[in-house]
Formats: C-alpha cells, structure tokens, sequence
C-alpha cells in the first residue's frame, strides 16, 4: 500500500511513517516543518520506501501528485498545542480547515481514502465523560479563542463526512486523545514534555490553575498502530473513532509523579491561566474516551499505561540533554583547541 502522511515529520506523524514502514508500506510525508522537524524522520532517510516533500499541502498541483500516487491519505497536517492557537489563531484555523479542504478535493477527484486526524478537544465543555463518538458537541464562545481549534477540527469532520455522504470518498475519522512519547515538544505547551525538561532541568514545574483538570495520556505506539488498523478496515468508512487512554489523571499528579521519577529538586508551582493564554481563556475540565466503538471495531486496547510512559519520556529527554552537554562540550574543545 502507498501511503501519504501530511504532516509527516510532526510527531504524531513520524512514528506513523515508521509503523506504516515496519508492515511493509511505502510511505510519502509532506511537512511544511513550521511545526515539525527533520530530526523526527532524519533516521528514515535511508528507507528505500520512505521519500519526503517539504512543501505546504495548500499547493494544490503538488497535492494532486502525491494524492493520485497513494492508496491512502492520512491527514495529520494541523496547528497543534493550545499556546500556538490562542497566540496564532488565524493560522491555526487557516491550516486546519484550507489544508483539509485541499486534501478531500484531491481525494475526491481520483476516489482516495482518506483517515483525518482530529482531536478531543471537539468535545468541548461537555460535562458527560467519558466522551463518547455520538456526544453532543459543547464548545465555548466564538469571542475564546481557545475554541477556534475546536471549531476547526469539528468543522474538518464535517467536511470529510459530507464528502463521504456526497461523493462517497471513503474517509475515517480519528479523535485523538493527549498522545505522548518520544520527539513530542514542550514549545507549544504539551504538558508532559514540559514537566520532564523542567524537572531534569530543576526549574519549577508549572501547573496551569489549579492541577484538578484531568487529562488521559496515550502512547504514541498505540495511537500510529490505531490509526494504521482504522485506516485498512472497511468498514471504519464513514465512522468517528475515539482514539487514546482512559486512564484518568489529574495534571498536578503527573507533576508530582515526574518530580518523584526524575528525583528533582523542582518545586511545583502553579500558574494561573491568565497569566499564560490571557484572561479569556477557559480550560476543560476533564477528558476522557469511551473506546468501546474502537475497541469493537478492530480489538483497540491501549498497551503502556501513565507510569511507563513517562519513564520512557524521562529516559528520551535525559538521553536528549546529555547529547546536547556532549556537543557542547565537544563545541568548546574544538574551539579552544582552534584557540592554540
């Protein structure tokens, strides 16, 4: 299978592009890098059914290349991280509703499918958990930025479904739920990244309000296996899946929990939310899947439960820092070796 990752050298997106890779798939990823990075895909460089674009999926006669190339199109192109919506909202909502029109029109006019990436935050404000796929949607005023990404995202599901419904392009909807793991960044707010630096770094941990907001993280693995499986299944067409843990946790426990597995001196402070998005902004307070839908589907489970997890980011972002102490330090002989 020919598969076309948009996004491609995000996060999310690169160990999709080694998941497809290891089953045998040949694997093209477009990524603008304005969120990703090379260092995420610099190791599939030498995969002979690994090729990447740089380039924007808004161009549309590059897009209709790589869409009549593959069999299928995962579309994981998007703003990510509530920091770069609530400071950059026109992009975030440029990108996440142009670039999934581009994608569906293209699929639509050479009969490709498509798996769209979306996300929980389309729940909203909604006060039934665990979320479920046939949930009303409850989102905050337009005058919140924080719910242009929400809109976006849900308008994107809405897109994608009407092209099922009008032209039958055969489209599967993922909700992802607080994927973590290895490559994730702090930049844009992910909260468990941000701990771990902050605590290897003895910096204070900063938990935003007041740390009772609960959140469900999953691993990186079982989300790309997921989405892998729901994109091969027929009769996922035309269907929203939740896609993530539901291992509840408050936010100021995966704090403290880092503090005790990193040993860090760090103090755990807390910050409120205006100081960080301004004082429009308004949080939700807790998220968590019902994966029955997935799990009948195609026998989902999540396999690396919270603890684990973050012991594996730990270890990431520690073999992370002592590289960087290493090429620093390297840096600094040749320099003063360059001195003499």
């Amino acid at each position: 299978m020919r598969c076309l990752i948009t996004g491609g050298a995000g996060f999310i997106g690169s160990h999709l592009a080694e998941e497809l890779l290891r089953a045998g798939h040949a694997v093209t990823a477009i990524d603008d890098l304005s969120t990703g990075s090379l260092a995420n895909i610099a190791h599939l460089e030498s995969e002979a059914r690994f090729r990447f674009v740089l380039d924007t999926v808004l161009n549309r006669q590059l897009m209709a290349e790589l869409v009549e190339w593959a069999d299928v199109i995962f579309h994981l192109a998007a703003a990510v991280g509530v920091k770069l919506v609530v400071e950059e909202p026109i992009r975030a909502m440029e990108t996440n509703v142009r670039a999934t029109e581009v994608v569906l029109e293209m699929a639509a006019s050479r009969g490709k499918k498509v798996l769209f990436a979306s996300t929980s935050e389309v729940y909203g404000k909604t006060s039934r958990v665990p979320f479920r796929e046939d949930d009303d949607l409850v989102l905050g005023a337009t005058w919140r930025p924080r719910w242009s990404y929400a809109c976006s995202k849900a308008m994107g599901e809405f897109l994608a479904l009407a092209y099922w419904r009008t032209y039958g392009v055969p489209v599967v909807i993922a909700r992802l739920f607080n994927t973590v793991g290895p490559r994730q960044t702090n930049r844009y707010g992910m909260v468990i990244p941000t701990f771990v630096r902050q605590a290897l770094r003895g910096e204070p941990i900063t938990v935003h309000g007041d740390g009772q907001q609960t959140r469900s993280f999953c691993w990186v693995g079982d989300v790309v296996r997921a989405l892998a499986a729901l994109a091969e299944h027929p009769e996922a067409v035309g269907q929203v899946f939740n896609v993530g843990s539901d291992e509840e946790v408050r936010i100021v426990d995966v704090a403290w929990r880092i503090k005790a597995l990193t040993r860090s001196p760090s103090e755990i402070v807390f910050v409120p939310y205006d100081r960080i998005y301004g004082e429009d902004f308004e949080d939700m307070p807790r998220r968590v899947p019902d994966l029955t839908k997935i799990r009948t589907l195609i026998g989902y489970r999540p396999t690396i439960r919270l603890e684990e997890i973050l012991k594996r980011v730990i270890a990431h972002h520690r073999r992370l820092m002592e590289s960087g102490l290493r090429d620093r330090v390297e840096e600094r002989r040749f320099q003063l070796f360059s001195a003499h």
